[in-house]
């Protein structure tokens, strides 16, 4: 297929050899060999031929011939506003236009136009969706490996492979799409298998959902299935196996996906995963105080449309929007703006999300206590190794995953005593970050009565790390002993949790903590002349060249690693320096090491994490693990 998607046309070799083989005679299929490959026309014979190679300078292309050329000759004509020479080839394309504003475009906006009813992007995209890719029965029966996160015996494996329309309902929301309702929206999903249809009882699984569990459990009614045409909708009964759907009811019981099956045993679909990440932050507050509840409405809202957009409020009470980079940002705050809430914003600077991972193993246990000294905790760290980071991340293994395989993959792949990974209390933040808490003790009493404790104030800590109160990355926390008071009363949550988090924290800094920051992959397309310019504006913002391609036409293609931290302005830089003959394009790549200490005092990464302290309205000053730590 060829097209141009700014303009919004497009065609398949199929589309000009219908058009064509009716007047030659020749059938459809036979005609699209003629128009690709090494067949060229001879107008004398009005055949086709293999010419040899001199006589390839005579003739012309057969897709020369009957596309390219009718092609540029309509651009041509129609951009030197030559009537006498477009008006007959629309006639004979039998395109017309009936509206007034239509009648009077010219130039470029008509060329457009014209193009659009001629050559139809869509027509072109569904026809090749239709011809390459394959059926749902065909490809559900290879992906469900990938897709579906339970066995792959068990029922809903079974109906899934075979899109079964008659099997237990299994069906992924994907995106929350705006309705025409104020806060509304329409759960747009596929079905996997069974037929979903208005008034059905459904078992909502949200990604924190854990088998037999009732943690992100919703049982819920649809209220209607509705198919999603364009900018339209409209209400069917039932939709089978292999489609996609809206569903209209269960907007307020989803986030940002979910899981909706009939089955109890169903386990859920595995969460579509995305080549972005939200590293680039704002914090918003209405203009006007009183619009406070038409913001916090609106970013939610936000955050159920977007499925790259993080939104949430931090302690501090600031309401924080995470996009995926300056401009992404910029299109959230104009939906919050126009679409959400519809009241003036004030927006702060952006700032970039960082992470705390350790490097080393801790350099001795650490101990924290309750607030009536009556319970101890003890602590040790070690770092996930890249390479298990990169598992988790690929979903090797999860939070979510059955106990023993998960303690077999780690035990065999990593080596972890079989034993102790088989009692992992948590994954965090969220329940299902790359951060787990190990219970590597024998013989404590009281212990599984602190356990809900404890994960709540990993949770917390993970979320809100010791140096600047970013996430954590990569860490495992293993509890290694504990001295519990016997009376209940003294061990309960309001003792246990901000121990547990202070122990977590002390931890973190005696193993040689480090930032992590996100990385750009810039791709920046510019002719040869000006590549040393490049070099010197990635220089100054620590970037990293590390490809350099000479193409055609003195053109090279430069690819390198940019810190986000350091792209804010990168774009006018460039064009400045380039004299605007530089073409950059930014996408996440990956999280790297800050180079330097951030415990050094003056380092470059001591005042990112001392300027984040003050932004977060943290205690002044580099964190030390006598903060949170406590001696016997």
């Amino acid at each position: 297929a060829f097209g141009s998607g700014l303009h919004g046309w497009g065609f398949t070799l199929n589309k000009f050899a219908s058009m064509y083989s009716s007047k030659f005679g020749i059938p459809v299929e036979k005609f699209v060999e003629y128009l690709w490959g090494e067949h060229y026309f001879d107008e004398k014979t009005s055949h086709t031929r293999f010419p040899t190679h001199q006589m390839q300078a005579v003739l012309s292309s057969v897709v020369v011939k009957f596309i390219l050329d009718p092609v540029y000759k309509l651009f041509f004509s129609v951009m030197k506003i030559r009537e006498s020479e477009y008006k007959p080839i629309l006639k004979d394309l039998v395109l017309s236009f009936s509206t007034e504003d239509e009648i009077k475009l010219r130039g470029k906006h008509l060329l457009k136009k014209i193009m659009q009813k001629f050559l139809p992007a869509a027509q072109a995209l569904l026809e090749m969706i239709v011809m390459h890719l394959p059926s749902p029965k065909e490809a559900q029966a290879y992906r469900c490996e990938t897709l579906y996160t339970g066995p792959q015996d068990d029922e809903a494996a079974t109906a899934i492979k075979t899109c079964d329309p008659k099997g237990p309902l299994m069906l992924y929301i994907s995106k929350m799409v705006p309705s025409s309702d104020a806060g509304r929206f329409y759960a747009f999903g596929r079905v996997f298998s069974g037929t979903v249809h208005g008034g059905m009882e459904v078992r909502i699984l949200g990604p924190g959902y854990i088998p037999g569990e009732k943690q992100d459990l919703q049982i819920r009614p649809i209220q209607r299935t509705v198919l999603m045409m364009g900018r339209t909708v409209e209400t069917i009964p039932s939709c089978p196996a292999g489609n996609t759907i809206a569903l209209v009811g269960v907007d307020k019981y989803i986030k940002k996906n979910a899981t909706l099956t009939t089955c109890e045993s169903a386990h859920t679909i595995r969460a579509m995963k995305f080549s972005v990440s939200p590293v680039v932050r704002v914090a918003v507050e209405p203009a006007n105080a009183s619009d406070l509840p038409k913001l916090i409405e609106g970013m939610t809202r936000l955050a159920k449309s977007d499925p790259c957009v993080q939104c949430f409020t931090l302690p501090s009470g600031e309401h924080i929007i995470a996009g995926a980079g300056e401009l992404h940002l910029e299109i959230c705050l104009k939906d919050l703006r126009d679409d959400f809430t519809g009241i003036p914003i004030k927006v702060s600077n952006p700032v970039v999300s960082y992470k705390e991972h350790i490097t080393e193993n801790s350099s001795r246990q650490v101990m924290a206590k309750s607030s009536n000294k009556h319970n101890r905790l003890y602590l040790e760290t070690e770092p996930w190794p890249l390479e298990m980071i990169k598992d988790f991340e690929d979903g090797k293994f999860t939070a979510t995953q059955d106990i023993k395989d998960r303690a077999k993959f780690l035990s065999d792949v990593y080596g972890y005593d079989n034993a102790t990974v088989r009692k992992i209390w948590d994954f965090g933040p969220d329940g299902v970050g790359p951060n787990m808490f190990l219970d590597a003790t024998k013989g404590i009493q009281y212990l599984n009565e602190i356990k809900p404790h404890v994960q709540a104030a990993f949770q917390w800590a993970t979320a809100q790390g010791a140096l600047c109160g970013e996430e954590m990355y990569g860490c495992t926390f293993k509890l290694v002993d504990a001295v519990l008071h016997q009376d209940a009363i003294h061990r309960g949550s309001g003792q246990i949790m901000p121990c547990a988090r202070s122990a977590v924290l002390a931890a973190e800094l005696v193993s040689k903590p480090m930032l992590m920051e996100p990385i750009y992959m810039v791709e920046i397309q510019c002719p040869i002349d000006v590549s040393s310019n490049i070099y010197n504006v990635m220089g100054r913002r620590r970037g990293e060249v590390i490809s350099d391609e000479q193409g055609a036409n003195n053109q090279t293609v430069m690819k390198a690693y940019l810190p986000v931290a350091e792209s804010f302005g990168f774009d006018a830089k460039l064009r400045e320096a380039t004299s605007g003959k530089a073409f950059p394009q930014c996408s996440f790549s990956h999280l790297a090491m800050f180079p330097q200490d951030p415990l050094e005092e003056g380092s470059t990464a001591n005042v990112i994490i001392n300027e984040v302290r003050a932004r977060k309205g943290l205690k002044a000053g580099t964190p030390s693990p006598a903060d949170y730590e406590d001696k016997l």
